[in-house]
């Protein structure tokens, strides 16, 4: 763990990732559209009322939490990433939202007591670097009945779209970072039995994994903003020589070619969703 928690991520968040995500903030919101409307769906099954958005990016979840909850309850995002959240608020302003956003790292911040009854995430809790710490914190901002629902990324075997860009740049690229399972990192929480250890630590209760298969899509003509800029092959592009890099472009794309359908690319996010109770 580092001295100072998460400034490794802090550090990518607040940098060129944040940015990377601003940028492409309409082609993800597209592409996981299908879980916003399932965690929006979950906060109005459960008759929640005050709503916390875990690791919110640019807000698109929060605010749909917020429209299905209308005048019922409040939604609330957090997220370490300054650009993302001044993006959220931004979003928030133009829809006349009622959404909160707050910039801070859900691991260590403050939260007041009983500030929540349901916790939500897309994919925004598996970068703690002390996990049992941060659900511990979150534990306690919850209230006596609060809850937790979690879409996390099972394991990379069964998300092979995921990994389809670092294997054809690979030959191209040695210095690509390998990917490690139980680092903080997109497949962090995809080991069922390592999670619950987490999650029963920090004092959550009644832990259950229900495995969802989430189709997504989105326009063809976006898939190599798709790879060229998110995720650890956009990284390492940034500072690669121009002939390698439409070198790893051609073969990266070419790779890609199995989920392109009818203008389209296709693919499936084999997920987790995770659920817990206080008591």
């Amino acid at each position: 763990m580092q001295n100072n928690p998460n400034e490794i991520m802090a550090a990518a968040w607040n940098g060129v990732s944040g940015r990377a995500w601003v940028d492409e903030q309409q082609l993800l919101d597209r592409t996981y559209e299908s879980i916003e409307r399932l965690l929006a769906g979950e906060a109005l099954a459960n008759g929640a009322r005050q709503v916390l958005d875990i690791g919110c990016g640019s807000g698109a979840t929060t605010l749909a939490v917020a429209r299905a909850l209308g005048a019922r309850g409040r939604a609330t995002g957090v997220d370490i990433s300054a650009p993302l959240i001044d993006l959220a608020l931004a979003r928030a302003q133009r829809e006349g939202s009622t959404a909160r956003f707050i910039r801070a790292d859900a691991q260590t911040h403050e939260f007041e007591p009983g500030s929540f009854d349901l916790a939500i995430s897309r994919f925004g809790v598996m970068f703690f670097d002390d996990p049992v710490a941060a659900f511990a914190n979150l534990r306690r901002a919850a209230t006596p009945t609060g809850q937790l629902r979690l879409v996390v990324f099972r394991s990379i075997d069964e998300n092979p779209f995921m990994t389809t860009a670092e294997r054809a740049a690979g030959p191209l690229l040695p210095n690509l970072p390998p990917r490690k399972p139980d680092a903080p990192g997109q497949f962090a929480f995809a080991d069922a039995t390592r999670v619950r250890g987490i999650l029963d630590e920090a004092g959550w209760t009644q832990v259950g994994f229900a495995p969802i298969d989430i189709e997504c899509r989105f326009p063809a003509t976006d898939l190599e903003r798709f790879f060229t800029r998110l995720g650890p092959l956009g990284q390492v592009l940034r500072e690669t020589d121009e002939p390698t890099r439409q070198r790893v472009i051609r073969d990266v794309r070419a790779a890609f070619d199995p989920y392109v359908r009818d203008g389209e690319v296709r693919f499936t996010s084999s997920c987790w969703m995770i659920s817990a109770r206080v008591a």
